[in-house]
């Protein structure tokens, strides 16, 4: 996906009715020794990294259950849908152990750090609505006959980014990526830089003739 030019949004979902992801098999988990369990979770957590590093917007569609490196895998990506019935929560703390594949870091970036807090302290799961109301998900809709209304809503959201230039969008996921781990002044310049790879391309060309010639853009990512 990284290296396809074609691809444009990325939408996670699970063809398991009911559950986005439930994360690890404790079961499986349980037959590993120590060494292996820290293998595993170093794994998961690179997994977690090359998702939120794909180059193109992504878009987790939460139609069910998301718990622990489920909703882990949510944080990931970009956007987050999820159906108000959805379930989510990083409850690690209730098995003995603490988020590994990125929660501990990206649930604090999307919430804030109290909420973050309390959410991995106590293991709560929270409802869409609720995810929805705190700022973890972008949009919450009521869940349909067919149990894919967060998946429905997803498309439609990941229509809206198609016909923007797609050049500019990995841009702008970047410029956003990597400013938010630095300070302002330092965003600023890395704004800069995103933006100075954008000017000579035929995209924003593009654009600009479009604009003038009152027309819909046509795009074509170079």
């Amino acid at each position: 996906l990284r290296f396809d030019e074609k691809v444009r949004v990325v939408v996670f979902k699970s063809e398991v009715k009911g559950v986005f992801c439930a994360g690890a098999d404790l079961k499986e988990r349980a037959k590993m020794d120590d060494e292996e369990v820290g293998h595993f979770v170093k794994r998961l957590r690179n997994l977690m990294d090359e998702i939120a590093a794909l180059p193109v917007p992504t878009i987790a569609a939460i139609d069910g259950y998301a718990l622990g490196g489920g909703l882990e895998l949510a944080l990931a990506c970009d956007l987050r849908v999820a159906a108000s019935s959805a379930k989510m929560g990083l409850i690690e703390t209730t098995r003995g152990l603490l988020p590994g594949a990125g929660g501990t870091q990206r649930l604090p970036r999307c919430v804030g750090i109290g909420l973050a807090k309390e959410l991995i302290f106590t293991g709560r799961q929270i409802d869409g609505q609720e995810a929805f109301s705190m700022g973890l998900v972008n949009h919450t809709v009521p869940q349909n006959s067919e149990g894919d209304a967060a998946y429905q809503r997803a498309i439609t959201l990941a229509k809206e980014i198609l016909p923007q230039a797609p050049f500019a969008v990995k841009m702008g996921k970047l410029a956003i990526n990597k400013g938010m781990e630095v300070d302002i002044a330092s965003g600023m310049a890395i704004e800069a830089m995103c933006y100075a790879q954008n000017i000579p391309t035929r995209d924003r060309q593009e654009g600009m003739a479009a604009f003038r010639e009152k027309r819909p853009p046509q795009f074509i990512g170079k």
